[in-house]
């Protein structure tokens, strides 16, 4: 799992994902001098960058301080097709087998740096089958 560092200046940037919006920050989040933002100012991008994942569908699994973890997708329901599986004699079987296979759900950790910049790190669970 590699580390992906979100650039500050996000003015420049196309958002083909969603993950990054074309608007600047808002005044105040970095100072002029370039000295590093204190711990109420990085809580503040922190919470600006879960707002914009939330908005582009992920939902917040833990938030315990800095670290974030946010998920995307839905997980299978396993016992309700444990059942449909059991009544129609293993014929469910292979919708079941389909969908494990083609459901996806992402988990992301999201943290601030010491620069304030965001450190996004792809957790594990790509397929939750």
């Amino acid at each position: 799992m590699k580390p992906r560092h979100e650039p500050q200046d996000r003015s420049a940037l196309q958002s083909p994902g969603g993950d990054w919006s074309a608007l600047q920050s808002p005044p105040g989040y970095y100072s002029a001098d370039g000295r590093p933002p204190d711990a109420m100012r990085r809580a503040l991008i922190l919470d600006r960058a879960v707002s914009r994942r939330i908005a582009s569908g992920r939902r917040v699994e833990s938030r315990s301080g800095t670290p974030v973890v946010m998920f995307r997708g839905r997980p299978l329901n396993h016992v309700l097709h444990a059942v449909l599986t059991v009544f129609s004699c293993c014929l469910w079987g292979v919708v079941w087998l389909v969908l494990g296979v083609t459901n996806k759900a992402e988990r992301i950790a999201l943290t601030v740096g010491a620069m304030g910049d965001i450190v996004a790190v792809n957790g594990p669970g790509r397929n939750t089958f």
